[in-house]
Order: C-alpha cells, then structure tokens, then sequence
C-alpha cells in the first residue's frame, strides 16, 4: 500500500496538482475560506476518534450485545466488524484527500458521478443528513441513560423513560452550547477526549482485571452464546450481534468534515479518519473482553434495575462505589463523544445548506461573525437528536432501531461516493494521500460489506414481532428517502446542480474580507 506518495504511473491514474496552501486548494474546489482554520492534525483525528468512541458505543449496546448472541459475539464481532470497517475508511480516506471539503460525501459523490451528478450528490447528502443525526441521538441517548443509572444509584433518580428523556435533552443542549462558542474550544475538549477515552479504558480494564474476586473462564468470554431473541437461527442472531460493534465504527467521516477547519487538511483528514478506526479497533477490543471477563451474575446484569448491564457488571465487581467510579469515567467519555458529534453533524448541515440542499438553507449556512462557527446549523443538529429519541418515550427499543438508523444512514452515505470512485477507475485524480494499486480491492470490499449491512440491521431484532419490538429503521429510511426524492421529482432536479461554487477568486477574496480573517 502507498500512503503519503505521488502516483508512481501516470498512465494508470492522475495525480492531481498540489497547492500551495489548504486555502488555494479550498478555492480550487469553489469555497471561500468562511470557517476559521485552526484544528491540527491530531485535532482533526481526535474529532472522530471521540464520536466512534468505543466508552460510549461498546457500552450503551452491550446489554443487547448480551441478549444477541451474548459473550462470544460481543468478542468476536469486533475484529470482524473492525477489520471491514477499516476498508471502508481507508476508501473514504483517497477520496477524502482528493476533495478535503466540509460537505465531505455528498461533494465527492458529485464530482465523482460519470453522469446525475446532482442526483447522486443529493441523496448522499440526504442520507449522511439522516445518518449523522442519528448518531448524535443515539450517543446523546446513551449518556443520558448512563447518567440516569449514575443519578439512580447515588440519588434514587429512578430509571425512567421520562427522566432519560429529560436528561437527553439538557446534555444536547450543553453541547449546542459548547459548540456556539467556538471550534478553539470544541478542539481544545476534543483532544482531551482523546487522552480521557485512552485512560478511561486502561483504568476500567484494569480495575477489572485486578480488583473483582473471580472472572469468568476463557471458554465463557471466546465460545459462550446466548440467543434471547425469539429467533432460532444462530446464524441470524449471529448476525444481528454485529450491530453493537457495526454502530460504534460510524462517524468518522466527522475527519472529513472538518478539513476545512484543518491544517494540511489533504493528509490530516485522511490520517484522521484511518487512525481513528485503527486506535478504536485495539482499545475497542480491549474494553469488550476486560468488560466479559468481569461479569458476577450474567442474568443479574441484563435484569439491573438501572437498565444499563455494564453499570451492574461494574457494581458487582467493585462494589457500589468503585462501580460508580468507572460510570462516571464512561458518562465523562460519552459527553465527549455527544459534543464532537454535534459538532461534525453542524459542519455537514453548514456545506449542504451552502448548496441550497436543505429547507431553510440560508438560515443553517449562516455564520456567527464572532466565533467563525454555523450556530444554527449546531441547533439544528442537536434538535433533529432530540427529536429522533423522543419515541422512546413510548417504545422502549427505540434505541436500538436509532442506532441502526445511524449506522444504514451513514454507511449508505459512505458507499455511494466509493462506489463511485470505483467507476472511475483510471480517470481518479489521486490527493497526496492515496492506496496505490489496493484502491480497486479495498473499494470493493468496502462495498459489498456496505450492502451487507444495510439490509442486515433493518431486519426485526425480536421475535415475535410486536408494536413493542418492531424495527422501525425500515420506516426512518424509507420517510427520509420518500421525501428527498418526491423533493427531488417535483422540485430539486429543476435546481440542484449539485455543490455550488461562490465565485471567482476575487469574488471568494471579497466573502473572505468580509469575515475579517
């Protein structure tokens, strides 16, 4: 694999010219330089490292993890799914490097488009659209449940659907907060994350490993199934116990969303989005194997009255306060996570509604003169999260079809300009970052697990199927699909010419002037 190298073979494919600066090339692609740049490298990975965030997904799905398929799909689901995840991302990486702009997917599925540009640029906006708020829904919902176990335990704020609700939509509102008072500071957080997810998960391996009286046998944590799902396919289950890991590898294309914001963005975004995913698959798997290790009372676990498994799987290793202590270090890592998703979710809202691809589109572009940040792109994205967990109010498996929303979301989303860049072939023009003669082989890959998946986690979960334990992902994609295609039929097509260019260069010099950088 080549990385970081010129195309050695210009016959085979084209290495497109190199600027001078992360500013030339932004006008190169069409935009002025309207975000304030200022994220390093290792910012613009700890961006997506904090929304994978293996503290919050590996945790808030590891009570289904225990019910489908339980302690050996909990092990070894994350390899497998780490592994196809990385081709995924090392695919997203190449073209990351050729187009590092905010609105990331959707413009690359247009400039890579043979022919329908707008329309392929369209619908991958739309999906990442949906898929994006769903994760920040999906995170957000997760620490509030967390925090509801943490309350419940030191308070006796009951776990209730009305009390997670209410603790989803104050920890939402802390991160629009958070994220209207600039990138500095949402960069400064975000490297922090880094450094809390890497320590957080070597105090909670550790304290398991050390602290609890007996673990279980190796045989339980590598071989030990169980199926409390209704179905009677192994297979099927096993299949479905892939969600946990699945939905905890989305997100990281907030690396690409935020090259605007980067330095070196044609190389940082790329090593950003690849880092994230390797980091997470090793401390990942680390955490899942410290976590089954360290089950007292599997039934015990599943059946807490904090509905939250790993916070009874804490407790009674450590006991009340010790268990406490590593809720907090979780609830902490998912705050993170909550905030830098938020903040990627609010760049894709900015660059889509740049284009005029959402209702209102003049309102979410808008910049705050003062923090160079899209503040009402940032309250835009925590209010669709806060509306897509709302059901659990009445469903109590929302959660679970929100997390699949999020992963068919973003990973149909993600697959489009791949497979795009695919019929391409030799008429790619390659970034500064680039896989060489893998590019075919790692983007096909990268697809065929795409459509896997998509048509995996929108299948029912729970048998029988019950107003109570039906899927509604199905519904979510489909409303989401209807409507920007009926949009698109009867409107859209007249007027969306895919992502629109600001100007000339003096007409980019003069928006940026205006800004004041």
């Amino acid at each position: 694999m080549s990385i970081d190298k010129p195309a050695t073979n210009p016959d085979q494919e084209h290495q497109s010219p190199q600027p001078s600066s992360d500013e030339e090339r932004l006008h190169q692609l069409g935009y002025a330089q309207e975000l304030a740049r200022s994220m390093s490298a290792f910012s613009n990975f700890a961006v997506s490292f904090s929304i994978i965030s293996v503290l919050s997904g590996c945790l808030t799905l590891y009570g289904f993890g225990m019910n489908t398929g339980g302690p050996a799909l909990i092990t070894w689901g994350w390899p497998v799914v780490g592994i196809m995840t990385l081709f995924v991302g090392l695919a997203m990486a190449e073209v990351c490097s050729s187009y590092p702009t905010a609105g990331g997917l959707y413009y690359w599925a247009a400039k890579l488009a043979p022919s329908r540009g707008p329309a392929w640029s369209w619908f991958t906006g739309w999906f990442n659209f949906l898929g994006q708020v769903a994760v920040t829904a999906g995170v957000d919902f997760g620490a509030a449940s967390f925090l509801n176990a943490l309350l419940d335990l030191q308070f006796g704020f009951t776990a209730t659907p009305a009390h997670t609700i209410m603790l989803f939509a104050v920890i939402l509102l802390a991160h629009g907060l958070l994220n209207t008072l600039g990138v500095k500071l949402v960069s400064l957080l975000n490297n922090v994350s880094v450094w809390w997810h890497v320590f957080g998960v070597l105090v909670i391996v550790g304290a398991l490993v050390v602290l609890p009286a007996k673990h279980q046998s190796a045989s339980f944590v590598f071989t030990h199934v169980v199926n409390n799902t209704g179905w009677h396919s192994s297979l099927y289950v096993g299949l479905l116990g892939l969600l946990l890991a699945q939905y905890t590898f989305t997100g990281y294309d907030a690396s690409a969303h935020m090259t605007e914001e980067t330095h070196d963005a044609a190389k940082a975004g790329p090593r950003g989005i690849v880092m994230s995913i390797l980091v997470s698959l090793v401390a990942g798997w680390i955490l899942l194997v410290g976590i089954t290790f360290a089950i007292q009372s599997y039934d015990g676990a599943l059946n807490s009255k904090t509905g939250v498994p790993p916070a009874q799987i804490f407790i009674d290793a450590l006991g009340a306060t010790g268990g406490k202590l590593l809720l907090l270090i979780a609830i902490g890592a998912q705050f993170f996570c909550g905030m830098a998703s938020v903040t990627a979710n609010s760049r894709m809202i900015y660059a889509f509604s740049r284009d005029g691809a959402l209702p209102g589109s003049r309102l979410w572009h808008s910049i705050n003169q003062r923090t160079k940040t899209p503040t009402n792109a940032v309250w835009l994205a925590a209010g669709g999260a806060f509306l897509l967990g709302l059901p659990y109010l009445w469903n109590t498996t929302a959660y679970a079809a929100v997390t699949s929303i999020a992963v068919i979301g973003l990973y149909i989303a993600y697959v489009m300009p791949i497979f795009l860049r695919l019929l391409q072939g030799d008429r790619f023009e390659r970034g500064p970052w680039h896989l060489g003669r893998w590019s075919k082989v790692i983007g096909t890959i990268a697809v065929g697990w795409t459509l896997v998946i998509s048509v995996l986690f929108m299948l029912p979960t729970s048998s029988p199927v019950t107003t109570d334990t039906f899927n509604y992902t199905p519904i979510a994609v489909l409303v989401v699909l209807g409507f920007a295609g009926i949009w698109w039929l009867v409107s859209a097509r007249k007027w969306f010419t895919g992502p629109k260019v600001q100007g000339s260069a003096e007409e980019l010099a003069a928006i940026e002037h205006e800004l004041e950088f």
